[in-house]
């Protein structure tokens, strides 16, 4: 009597099951496929003389895939890339993944000893590399204890180059490879699909591991979210390395757009492109824009239409956004988290919003936002009891989010994805209100991140190396707003009874241990504050650098 009572209870509880003509798992790989069939003669990537159609870049991923599959790469195997924005950084977000391989694209402004770490944590079988990098990866190489990978040269006719680190060249490497090459989508949605490597915050970089399901939907979600039309000319001057460029390799394929590359962000170059190919869309930090900005308008000649842009990072100064709004630019905040595929919130404009005095604009478009579409949910809570914060605009929280927009978790590090993850929700680490109309709000860093030019950068990274130094006692780092970069170290330095140094000595010393964007760009000498138990106030030294103006 109860089996009945259940089976009238819900009807659709069997009989009705999974099977090949109804279930395919999600991956952006289809969306290449798509428009290759559909649109073959568009346009899909352009990089300085050399024009692809969608056609072509369907073949030349499949010739990738298949080479790679020659070389034994498969299942389970990583394939970093330390490229710049070129069309072969376009294609290995289709032909690794066509291979089964996971996806690695490296931060190509991270020093020698970061990126051997990834290559030897991520064990990668293979690495494409650019000229322009070799010095660096050189290096890493030599630091790696196990062995090395494959070597690929990716020469581009727009960088001069005639040295070669590789056994073979990308163009020769791909010719290798079948043009009709059979593959397959993953026999899992919830296979990975890519590795990215968060900014060290605690230690070495967490390799954070999307998966096709999560790419898939992202990719669509940029779409929607931002209500692109069909055949985007797309700008790429957001680095395609940075959560894998915000999910948009896969987007523009969904899209059946053209991807305008760009090697370096220029003033020059970028109002060239828009003003040659009738770009419409573009992401980037705020520094991107700042530089679009205060760039000569002379520069905009000829450009009388209005570019959509996408902006992230720190939260954009207001000036920025009211000064977009001036140039031409139709910015629309974003938010997240390499965690989260890149932008997993926007702040959706409303009705009337356009009609607010300029300075208002900027504030209600300034915010983090509500969730994507492909989001389930971003919310505020109390960290300690899992309890949402009024909207009331004051009381802070910790800014949480839930849904396929969020990463399978940290590679060989079940204890920090473990941790990420409690209480059902992913935890950001960024400290937030929730706003009267359910728009968050960020309003510090439980994390000491300090976002410059949108990287970021890791307080006790800096910290470390400063501490190595033999007349070092104290150190502490946190941001100081720059009308640039937005945000830039700044280091608070205790020095030791009788050592004698310099502001300039310190940084000088610093450059030689890291990355250049990561370099202090002042240096305090002082007594620097803390508890009674020796702990170090921060909050003071924020207080005194006034480093909440950078996300207010």
């Amino acid at each position: 009597m109860f089996e009945e009572e259940q089976v009238k209870q819900n009807p659709y509880a069997s009989g009705l099951d999974k099977n090949k003509a109804n279930y395919v798992p999600l991956s952006p790989l289809s969306f290449l496929e798509r428009s290759a069939y559909v649109y073959p003669k568009r346009v899909s990537v352009i990089h300085g003389d050399r024009v692809f159609t969608w056609a072509d870049t369907y073949r030349r991923c499949r010739q990738l895939a298949s080479a790679l599959k020659q070389r034994g790469i498969g299942t389970g195997d990583t394939v970093a890339a330390m490229l710049p924005n070129v069309p072969a950084m376009c294609e290995v977000h289709f032909g690794v993944p066509m291979s089964g391989a996971v996806l690695n694209t490296l931060n190509t402004r991270l020093d020698a000893e970061a990126i051997a770490f990834m290559l030897e944590h991520g064990e990668a079988k293979v690495l494409l590399t650019d000229p322009e990098f070799y010095p660096v990866v050189n290096k890493a190489l030599t630091l790696l204890k196990g062995d090395k990978p494959l070597v690929i040269d990716v020469l581009d006719p727009l960088f001069e180059s005639t040295k070669c680190l590789g056994s073979v060249e990308y163009e020769d490497f791909i010719a290798g490879g079948d043009p009709e090459f059979v593959w397959a989508l993953p026999e899992d949605e919830w296979d990975a699909i890519c590795l990215n490597y968060t900014s060290g915050t605690t230690g070495n970089p967490k390799g954070v591991v999307y998966h096709h399901r999560g790419a898939y939907l992202n990719a669509a979600s940029n779409i929607i979210s931002w209500g692109m039309p069909p055949h985007t000319v797309y700008l790429w001057t957001l680095p395609m390395f940075h959560c894998n460029g915000w999910c948009f390799p896969w987007t523009m394929a969904a899209n059946a757009g053209t991807n305008v590359c760009l090697r370096r962000v220029d003033p020059t170059l970028i109002f060239e492109a828009i003003r040659k190919y009738k770009v419409t869309h573009m992401c980037g930090a705020p520094i991107v824009y700042g530089m679009l900005i205060n760039a000569p308008a002379a520069l905009r000649d000829g450009i009388d239409w209005q570019v959509n842009g996408l902006i992230a990072g720190a939260a954009p100064p207001l000036a920025i956004i009211e000064g977009a709004a001036k140039t031409g630019f139709n910015l629309t905040h974003v938010y997240g988290l390499t965690e989260t595929y890149g932008p997993a919130a926007v702040c959706a404009k409303q009705e009337g919003w356009d009609q607010l005095p300029l300075e208002e604009q900027a504030v209600v478009n300034g915010r983090q936002g509500v969730p994507y579409h492909m989001q389930q949910g971003i919310t505020v809570l109390d960290p300690v009891s899992m309890q949402p914060v009024p909207w009331d605009g004051e009381t802070m929280g910790e800014i949480f989010f839930r849904g396929n927009l969020t990463m399978k978790g940290y590679l060989k590090n079940p204890k920090a994805t473990e941790e990420s993850f409690a209480g059902g929700w992913f935890h950001t680490g960024d400290l937030a209100v929730m706003q009267a109309d359910g728009y968050v709000k960020i309003k510090d860093r439980s994390k000491d991140v300090i976002i410059s030019g949108g990287e970021n950068i890791s307080s006790l990274e800096v910290e470390d190396v400063l501490y190595k130094h033999p007349a070092v006692i104290t150190a502490a780092v946190v941001a100081k707003p720059d009308p640039k970069w937005g945000e830039v170290p700044c280091a608070f330095v205790e020095l030791r009874e009788g050592a004698t140094v310099t502001p300039e000595e310190m940084i000088d010393y610093c450059r030689q241990h890291l990355a250049r964007f990561k370099v202090p760009k002042a240096v305090i000498f002082g007594v620097v504050p803390k508890t009674s138990t020796g702990k170090i106030q921060k909050f003071i030294l924020r207080q005194q650098m006034n480093s909440q103006a950078a996300i207010e």
